[in-house]
């Protein structure tokens, strides 16, 4: 039977507003989900402010009926968090070597995601709208920024566990300092600035200045030896 398990890897109980588990009825069409998905990702491309995408319009995109809409969310900030998800890819697999590779590679993946004007279109657009309302914000928080950001958190540790990350620095705020510049750019402006070799400029300004330095006693404790 073909559910909401099928279309975005979640059960329907897992997203708001998707009808209650055990819920009689017509199996859901995994069509009939990207169908409006793709319609609404067309509308934001085209121009189309978050006030001007009704449910009505974007089933007469999508080419479905508006009960169609209705039975999968129930209102347009729970459609605009599922198309939000959709844009989402799983970060790249970290190889723990190197703790510079490893953030480089990390925000290599923003970058590239935010050269996909797509992406960047629709996050410019849909963040403002579902970041004002809290509990859908705090949803797409949980199931897509929080992974980011403790595979970062992660990379930070380790790098402070091999002496290469200063230990008497918050880690969040180490991982604003590598995050902002990228999302800033993202977020903010067009989205062809965010030119090749952009990674490794943030990373490299950032770790010289988190890098540890030796004491000033360790040069006495010498030179008195």
């Amino acid at each position: 039977m073909t559910g909401a398990a099928d279309t975005r890897g979640r059960t329907a109980g897992e997203r708001p507003g998707a009808p209650a588990p055990g819920r009689r009825g017509r199996p859901r069409s995994a069509a009939a989900d990207s169908a409006i998905i793709e319609a609404v990702l067309r509308l934001i491309e085209d121009g189309s402010s978050i006030a001007e995408l009704s449910m009505e319009r974007i089933a007469r995109e999508a080419g479905v009926g508006k009960a169609t809409v209705y039975r999968r969310w129930p209102g347009k900030s729970a459609l605009l968090l599922d198309v939000m998800r959709s844009l989402d890819s799983p970060c790249p697999p970290l190889e723990g070597g190197s703790v510079r590779a490893d953030l480089v590679r990390l925000l290599e993946f923003l970058r590239r995601r935010g050269l996909a004007k797509r992406s960047s279109a629709v996050l410019r657009t849909v963040v403002s709208h579902v970041r004002s309302q809290p509990e859908l914000w705090a949803e797409y928080h949980r199931t897509v920024v929080r992974a980011r950001h403790e595979a970062l958190l992660a990379v930070l540790r380790r790098g402070v566990a091999a002496g290469e990350i200063r230990a008497d620095r918050d880690l969040a705020t180490l991982a604003d300092l590598f995050l902002g510049p990228m999302l800033s750019r993202a977020l903010l402006d067009e989205w062809q600035q965010l030119p090749e070799g952009l990674a490794e400029d943030i990373v490299d300004t950032v770790l010289e200045g988190v890098r540890p330095r030796p004491a000033e006693g360790d040069g006495r404790a010498a030179d008195a030896g």
